[in-house]
């Protein structure tokens, strides 16, 4: 139990390692959070930085999560490893390290779940996509992604409730995550028919 909980903290504090918070300052940019979603993750990084950043962002993201999974796979029992990935996620989103002001945690979803369920996490990348091709609308199509992990360590961890609870806990916070989106969203399009 104690190992447990010392590795839900480091994960914790691995995960308040904002990667495009630390590009920008390295590039000399303004504070990625300050602008568009003001989010620190993937999709904000290619709005004020371009494609090759964004994909570095989404690339060390991921590969955190895979790292870490890696780990939680060895370390823990299986009825715990889905939490593992939801003090990751909560570590993305609250960064100890950046003003508790971080990114929305689909990047550290989708490495994690990858490494625990490898086709849950291509099938929820062609999710995004097939979604964001029709609706251009990147959280949107994150919210499919995410259902799609979800459903995925599910189906890994269906012999253990306290996995699957996990799962479902780390999704609906990345969907709450979203509030803001939701509500500009919704405003936008009440305009638009106004």
């Amino acid at each position: 139990m104690v190992q447990q909980v010392f590795f839900f903290i480091l994960t914790y504090l691995l995960g308040s390692i904002n990667f495009a918070v630390l590009i920008f300052r390295v590039l000399g940019k303004e504070d990625p959070r300050g602008r568009f979603s003001g989010n620190a993750g993937t999709t904000n990084t290619y709005r004020q930085a371009g494609l090759f950043w964004a994909a570095v962002v989404l690339l060390l993201d991921t590969g955190r999560a895979v790292g870490i999974a890696f780990l939680a796979v060895k370390l823990l029992s299986p009825a715990a490893v889905p939490w593992a990935c939801f003090f990751l996620v909560a570590g993305n989103r609250f960064p100890l390290f950046h003003g508790f002001r971080g990114g929305k945690g689909v990047a550290q979803y989708l490495g994690f779940t990858f490494f625990i369920n490898p086709w849950a996490g291509i099938v929820s990348c062609i999710a995004w996509v097939i979604t964001y091709g029709i609706l251009r609308v990147p959280f949107i199509a994150s919210f499919f992604m995410i259902a799609v992990l979800a459903t995925g360590t599910i189906m890994h961890f269906f012999e253990f409730p306290a996995s699957i609870a996990g799962a479902v806990a780390t999704a609906l916070f990345i969907f709450v995550n979203h509030a803001r989106n939701i509500i500009d969203y919704s405003t936008k399009k009440k305009v638009d028919r106004e």
